[in-house]
Formats: C-alpha cells, sequence, structure tokens
C-alpha cells in the first residue's frame, strides 16, 4: 500500500514508522530482525530502509603505486525490503540515490523493485562520499533529487529510457522526499532550499520526511514556510533519540542541526551515557506528543540500528 493511503485510511491517527540500516557487510539479516522485532508492537505500517552508496579506497601495490578500489560496506537495500515484507507484512520502503547510480542503473532498481511488489520509494540526491569535497553524481547519472523523482514519475507513465520499446507497462510508485527544517548543509538560506524541495513536488514526489530534528518550533515554522512556497504535500517529522554525550558534537557535525540549549545543558550534566539515554528518550517523548497532539501523519524514527530507546518512546506515545 502507498504511504498517501495509509495516511488516508489513518483517519487522522498518528501512526508510528522508523528507518534501518542495512547490516555491514558479513553479517546476516538477523541482526535486522533482531531491532525491527521488538518494535513491531506499534504496529508500522511502514519500514524505511536505506541505500548506502560506494566508497573509493586505495591499496598500495607491490610496486608502490596506488590502485583504486570500490567497495560498499552495507548492500542489500532490495532485498532487505523483500524479506521484510515477506516477514512482517508491513510495506518496505527503499531509498534510491542519485549518487552512484546512472540513469540506467536507476531505471533496473526501479523494474526489480516493481517485479518485488514494492510500490513507495524516497528518492534523494545523496551525500558526498568521503573521497569529495561537494558532491559529484554520475557522468551518466542525475546531479539532483528533482530529476530522480522524473524519471520515477515518466516509469509510472509508461515512459522508459529505450523510446523504441512497445507496450510498456506503468510502475505505480509513491515518491517520498527529504525536507531540512533547518535547510539542507549547502542551501544558501532556507529559502533556496524551499524553492528546490518545491520542485521535487512539482516532479511528481507525494510526501515530504524531514531531516532529525530536536525543536519541534523549527519543524512548525517549516511546515508554514511550505504552505506558503506552495507546497501542499503531508510532511512527516523525522525524530531520533539522543543516546551518548558524543551525540552532542557528532549529530551537529554530521546532519548540520542544531540543539536547545536545555538539551544540551541537561546532557552535560549526565554522569555516564546511561544518563544521557534516558535525557534522550525524556526529550523525544515530549517532542512526539507535542508532534502527535498537532495532528502529523506519521512520526519517523531514525534507528541507526538501535530500538531499546526507541521503543521507550514509543510505549510512552502510542
Amino acid at each position: 500500500m502507498k504511504v498517501i493511503e495509509h495516511i488516508a485510511k489513518s483517519n487522522s491517527k498518528t501512526q508510528f514508522t522508523f528507518e534501518i540500516l542495512p547490516p555491514l557487510k558479513g553479517q546476516n539479516i538477523q541482526s535486522i530482525y533482531d531491532s525491527i522485532d521488538p518494535l513491531m508492537e506499534f504496529n508500522p505500517p511502514f519500514i524505511d530502509v536505506t541505500y548506502h552508496r560506494e566508497e573509493y579506497v586505495y591499496k598500495e601495490l607491490e610496486n608502490g603505486l596506488l590502485k583504486k578500489h570500490i567497495i560498499r560496506k552495507r548492500p542489500g537495500t532490495v532485498g532487505i525490503c523483500a524479506a521484510l515484507q515477506h516477514k512482517y507484512g508491513v510495506d518496505a520502503i527503499p531509498h534510491i540515490l542519485c549518487g552512484g547510480f546512472t540513469k540506467e542503473d536507476t531505471e533496473n532498481f526501479l523494474i526489480d523493485l516493481d517485479f518485488l511488489g514494492i510500490d513507495n520509494v524516497v528518492a534523494l540526491r545523496g551525500d558526498a562520499i568521503k573521497s569529495e569535497t561537494y558532491f559529484t553524481p554520475h557522468k551518466e547519472g542525475h546531479a539532483f533529487a528533482s530529476d530522480l523523482v522524473g524519471q520515477i514519475q515518466d516509469l509510472n507513465n509508461g515512459l522508459y529510457l529505450d523510446e523504441e520499446i512497445l507496450n510498456t507497462s506503468k510502475t505505480n510508485f509513491c515518491i517520498g522526499v527529504s525536507g531540512y527544517p533547518e535547510k539542507h548543509m549547502e542551501a544558501p538560506s532556507l529559502e533556496s532550499d524551499l524553492y528546490f524541495l518545491k520542485k521535487k513536488i512539482d516532479a511528481g514526489a507525494d510526501y515530504i520526511v524531514t531531516q532529525m530534528f530536536f525543536d519541534n518550533q523549527k519543524f512548525f515554522e517549516f511546515q508554514d514556510k511550505c504552505k506558503e512556497a506552495g507546497i501542499n504535500v503531508p510532511i512527516i517529522p523525522g525524530l531520533k533519540p539522543l543516546a551518548t554525550k558524543k551525540q552532542l558534537n557528532a549529530l551537529p557535525h554530521r546532519f548540520h542541526v542544531d540543539l536547545p540549549e536545555a538539551l544540551i545543558k541537561s546532557v552535560v550534566k549526565c554522569k555516564d551515557n546511561a544518563a544521557v539515554r534516558q535525557v534522550g528518550i525524556e526529550w523525544c517523548t515530549q517532542q512526539s506528543i507535542e508532534l502527535k497532539e498537532a495532528g502529523v501523519p506519521f512520526l519517523h524514527y531514525y534507528s541507526m540500528g538501535k530500538s531499546d530507546n526507541i521503543k521507550a518512546v514509543a510505549e510512552a506515545v502510542f
């Protein structure tokens, strides 16, 4: 079932959803099941599965020269989605990126999803990899998420890259895209970021999932600015409970989000990470309650491979 259909069936009731990482190469899918099982009692209508693109490392040869080597540390997004739908009977939503994909790769990826009965995707540009200062698209791929959305929408209309194909089947993907209440790190301003978000919606995106945030007021302001910009699709807030002191610096650096001063002071006072975890649960719980009262369609939690603190939040909210 499509995300927008889940919203229509909910009768304005906020639902619980979450996002998982594929396991590191060498691990089996049981590690995924172990993190998901504790959360299934909250009846998520869908589970997002991230996609992790290739990285480049340089290995020294016997002659002293360096050879470029491509590795993928977290493969398996499509297989994981198929397994989740089979095991749990929920919709699994794969992320698909511009980065590292040619247009042909994208089309083949989408065809595989369609064959598997997966009818939701989240279309993302993707970040720069470690060897890049700025994001660099594949020379035969898409530079912007709006172009990726356009290709997905083309398949929904039966338009394939090979225009000579006859009697093509139309896909039926519901398309999610990302939104940034505190703006994307590369955007010069929030208004500029909203302009490009509107392009993704105009290209055919059906809903928005936000980057994590820790101040609900920023989300509410983002909602208002979206309406002013003519963006009228559902907006799903993304949340993550803090778990360690290290995240006070790591999350703002990695995800370019601000932490409220009250949260910072509470974490600084903690003697250990067990205390930080409790502060994070309590803060995220209060965020969730306020957002639920505001009538958001889903509360979407970033699990990062761990589920115990998200379960604690969900027990208090749902």
